[in-house]
């Protein structure tokens, strides 16, 4: 990364910082001077103890935007980081609600955490539209712009060198498209110190071809980057290791590890709980409908496959008739999803009144949140599948069990059982090889209008 954008990257954490101050001060303002006619104060917050007391909880706040990833060097784009402020911020309002409640202490505002939650988001977000605009500025006047080259015969090395040229806002400053290694040495020899990057966009160049390449960029202390053949193209989670002094490349099963793992877990564990609590109400309603409409429990516990092959008990509301499990064998000739291990029939006689209406409002799923809070499931993940259906699985799909399934994923809002299995495996194995925290959250929020439309419901 160049020097300009490492300031620029430097600036993002002291400017955060700041703007969630401002917004806490903004949020005491409108509580105790704009507001106090509308809702008057009961009990005032000293503002020199509420202020250090701000400093001390934003200052664990960055530790939160830290594993949320917005402070990725590598790449920064407003449109990622919007959705990871969002998850930032309600990260860190419910762990100060959660502070409050183990603490067992009264709190005087509740509109104050509220709002905020509501104005660090819209305070954060504007700094860094802020920065971004700068930037774009500088870009755009050919400041600060990175010298790249494109080295390659086939059309994807033009596309690359003309999107480059058409799009200052990237960053780069684009010195030509080459067609061949002999080319380049001979008229960038001289003047290699003008060259930042260089992008070999030709998978079929000859193995001589390409150590002759990164013999030059080494020489010359150039980046050096290259576009995938077939197989690098299936290795996106690599990283290296030494074993004896020997470098060895390590093929990741998924982006989900270390870190991101414990992150996923706390995610897991904090909007389970609270989804639990929040949707109490509504598991007591549900219960006596479903004991008024037909016999049998109200839950029920079914057989599924996990990560790595284990077996877990999935929970869900019963909307089957009872024993309806011992009936599917007969009903298998009526599957109408022939492309693949799972079973599905529009007018499955199984299926009660009132079953019919929570799978249609995906009521059924809610019981999940015990799986995800035990840590059987995640909020996000492949869909569970049962254990004749996995071992039905051909061996690409076997990659599904690489992590915890979820209640809702990738597959869920983009199609749900419209999908093919095929192309409902290739989405949630897409997952897998890219997760992170911010792609979690996405998914979530995509969730709510896939659940209200109720179309394309298994």
């Amino acid at each position: 990364m160049k020097k300009f954008d490492l300031v620029f990257s430097a600036i993002l954490v002291p400017l955060d910082y700041l703007m969630l101050v401002l917004s806490g001060v903004f949020v005491y303002y409108l509580r105790f001077s704009a507001l106090v006619e509308l809702r008057p104060v009961i009990y005032e917050i000293p503002f020199g103890r509420y202020f250090i007391t701000l400093l001390i909880i934003f200052l664990i706040w960055l530790i939160v935007f830290i594993l949320a990833g917005l402070y990725n060097l590598k790449e920064r784009h407003f449109s990622k980081e919007f959705s990871k402020i969002f998850l930032a911020c309600s990260l860190g309002t419910m762990l100060i609600v959660l502070f409050i409640f183990f603490q067992r202490e009264y709190f005087s505002s509740r509109f104050i955490i509220l709002a905020g939650w509501l104005m660090s988001f819209i305070f954060v977000s504007f700094g860094r539209i802020l920065i971004h605009y700068i930037q774009l500025v500088y870009y755009r006047n050919g400041k600060g712009l990175e010298p790249i080259l494109v080295l390659g015969t086939d059309k994807t090395a033009e596309q690359i060198d003309q999107y480059i040229k058409t799009r200052p806002g990237l960053g780069y400053q684009s010195l030509g498209h080459l067609q061949t290694v002999e080319e380049l040495i001979n008229k960038w020899s001289d003047k290699a110190n003008q060259i930042s990057q260089i992008i070999q966009a030709d998978p079929n160049l000859s193995r001589q071809d390409v150590l002759k390449l990164i013999e030059f960029c080494n020489e010359h202390q150039i980046v050096f980057k290259y576009t995938p053949d077939i197989f690098n193209s299936l290795a996106t989670n690599v990283q290296t290791e030494t074993i004896g002094g020997i470098p060895i490349i390590v093929i990741q099963k998924t982006a989900l590890d270390g870190w991101g793992r414990i992150v996923k877990r706390l995610f897991d564990i904090v909007f389970s709980f609270i989804g639990l609590i929040i949707l109490s109400p509504v598991f007591l309603i549900l219960g006596i409908f479903i004991k008024l409409d037909s016999s049998g429990p109200v839950f029920v516990k079914l057989e599924r496959i996990r990560e790595r092959g284990k077996k877990f008990n999935l929970y869900k509301f019963r909307s089957m008739v009872k024993d309806a499990h011992q009936m599917k064998k007969e009903l298998s000739k009526h599957n109408e999803r022939k492309d693949g291990p799972l079973f599905k029939m529009e007018n499955d006689p199984r299926i009660t009144k009132f079953g019919r209406f929570l799978r249609k409002a995906s009521l059924d799923e809610l019981p999940q949140l015990f799986n995800v809070l035990k840590g059987e499931m995640s909020l996000i993940g492949p869909r569970p599948h049962e254990p004749q259906e996995v071992a039905q699985y051909q061996n690409h799909h076997k990659q599904l069990l690489t992590i915890k399934p979820g209640i809702t994923g990738l597959a869920q809002t983009s199609g749900r059982s419209k999908l093919s299995f095929e192309e409902e495996a290739k989405l949630d194995i897409y997952y897998i090889e890219n997760w992170s925290l911010g792609f979690d959250f996405q998914i979530l929020i995509k969730t709510i209008p896939v659940v209200f439309s109720r179309k394309n419901v298994a």
